[in-house]
């Protein structure tokens, strides 16, 4: 699928661009393109919300209607069930329909936990891939924790914790500011053999218990975990055993 988006693009082309970038029927570069429309541009990220908002209505309002007696006795009998069942009682008939809320409020809120989750691993990928198309990955280049750490003061809510790993193999390279959420993030960048890591430090989410400690989205592996009130995200495009070990020495440190 080709997207372009030219300024005289029609409101209704710019919907559908925000609808197949939603629905994650974009191929993965057009996928990073339109990831930076979306931040850049007020009016599509607006409409990549409201269509979120729909669906979350659409599910939340309509539920699954019950099946119809017919209907229901004529599946019956296809598959052999033809024997006369007994009548539930109607405190058993309101049980069933409690029973049936329930599990569907619980299915819906699930699928929609796991669809913002898995956006927002998306986004943290979408921050890495958008450095690595710019001219550096850097906003501030230096190897020095207390060069990098007051740089990011008054650009984000809090300055993170900058560890130098020099020693350890992991250079520190610099930082940089992403946009992830629609909130500002503190990124530390390190290397690693000619390769970059992109290290997203936020304040700690209750979504954090929810998502995987580590995952591969379009073959870059991403390593996840918690320290006090603070979540970190590393991503780069090696192998996992590698970044477990960054990982692990950073928890360390």
């Amino acid at each position: 699928m080709t997207v372009s988006t030219p300024p005289g693009n029609s409101s209704d082309e710019r919907a559908l661009l925000a609808h197949a970038y939603f629905d994650g029927e974009l191929d993965p570069v057009n996928a990073l393109a339109v990831g930076r429309q979306v931040a850049a541009d007020p009016v599509l990220a607006a409409e990549v919300d409201r269509i979120d908002a729909l669906r979350r209505a659409v599910r939340e309002k309509l539920p699954i209607e019950p099946l119809p007696d017919d209907l229901r006795v004529k599946i019956e009998t296809a598959i052999g069930q033809t024997r006369e069942l007994p009548r539930p009682s109607w405190r058993a008939l309101a049980a069933s329909v409690v029973l049936a809320m329930v599990v569907a409020s619980g299915a819906t809120w699930s699928s929609l936990t796991m669809r913002s989750n898995d956006r927002f691993s998306e986004a943290i990928m979408d921050g890495h891939l958008r450095s690595l198309m710019s001219q550096r990955p850097t906003d501030v280049t230096s190897s020095e924790g207390h060069t990098v750490r007051p740089w990011f003061n008054g650009r984000v809510t809090q300055a993170p914790t900058v560890v130098n790993l020099n020693q350890e193999g992991f250079p520190l390279l610099g930082g940089r500011v992403d946009v992830i959420d629609a909130e500002p993030v503190a990124t530390l960048v390190y290397g690693r053999r000619k390769h970059v890591i992109s290290l997203f430090v936020l304040p700690r989410a209750s979504r954090a218990e929810r998502l995987a400690a580590s995952q591969s989205i379009r073959g870059y592996n991403l390593v996840r975990w918690t320290a006090g009130n603070v979540e970190y995200w590393a991503v780069w495009d090696l192998n996992s055993a590698e970044l477990e070990t960054f990982a692990r020495l950073l928890r360390g440190a």
